[in-house]
């Protein structure tokens, strides 16, 4: 997604044992988090669902 926005976006990708993930109640092996909101598995694991979720975000209401 880095490579797609560029720096339009913040990208950090934890491990779940790591000390930033402690602080979440890790769903499932593969839990996205976006500006503090949960993204929907679909989403997460689909990429062009996850640009278009990302790029609705940074574009705003």
């Amino acid at each position: 997604m880095k490579d797609r926005f560029g720096d339009r976006i913040d990208l950090q990708i934890h491990l779940t044992s790591s000390e930033e993930a402690m602080k979440y109640r890790i769903r499932s092996a593969t839990s996205v988090l976006a500006d503090g909101e949960w993204v929907p598995l679909d989403i997460a694991l689909s990429d062009e669902k996850m640009y278009a979720f990302l790029d609705g975000k940074l574009k705003g209401p």
